[in-house]
């Protein structure tokens, strides 16, 4: 059982649009800083080479729009986080701010991946993605929420449906992603299981 507060059954927030189809991993951090030792300065270097030029001024880019800072949910098109499996995707992206993505589908490694920090990746149709997209550039303050135990997306007064693997689901909502709260909840447990194993206990009796 893990810890109540690491439950994600629902996130509210503003939304950042960011079209596009096949958005790969190498776009949202490039390899040069995977060597990168502490996940905590992630959050600077994504879409990097996108919203930057090489000498550092900022381009026209949704993460750089004015409209959309403080932004929390990521609004995104098809097959988001295709091509390397690297963590430090998705890593970047919650170092940002980003609380989780609504898109019309992902990568299986890169939905993994934001499971295992916590993130909620949902889907939607092509229709609504494009939809929750307009609506939010009409109106950047528009507060989306993602009710997880309901599978519905509210945007405003609508009402849109969304799927997700149902381990993830189930994992988001019972907090269970954090696998170090659910060790530490059954600590009791781990350490009575291994004083039964021999080569932990010293093949004492």
């Amino acid at each position: 059982m893990a810890s109540a507060d690491s439950a994600r059954g629902r996130v509210q927030g503003r939304a950042i649009p960011l079209p596009g189809d096949e958005i790969d991993t190498d776009r949202i951090i490039p390899a040069r800083y995977l060597r990168e030792i502490r996940f905590e300065t992630l959050g600077k270097y994504a879409f990097i080479d996108e919203r930057f030029d090489e000498r550092g001024n900022p381009r026209q880019h949704p993460l750089n729009d004015p409209r959309f800072k403080g932004g929390t949910i990521l609004l995104v098109n098809r097959n988001f986080g295709c091509g390397s499996s690297r963590e430090h995707a998705p890593q970047s992206l919650m170092r940002m701010g980003i609380q989780a993505f609504v898109g019309e589908s992902f990568a299986e490694i890169f939905s993994g991946n934001c499971t295992a920090l916590g993130l909620p990746a949902v889907r939607v149709s092509h229709q609504d993605a494009l939809a929750l997209m307009a609506r939010v550039e009409a109106d950047p303050t528009l507060d989306l929420v993602i009710d997880l135990e309901g599978s519905v997306l509210t945007a405003g007064p609508e009402r849109f449906s969304f799927t997700m693997p149902e381990s993830d689901r189930r994992s988001l909502v019972t907090g269970e992603w954090d696998t170090t709260s659910v060790l530490l909840a059954n600590e009791a447990g781990i350490r009575a299981a291994a004083a039964r194993i021999p080569y932990v206990n010293g093949f004492r009796g």
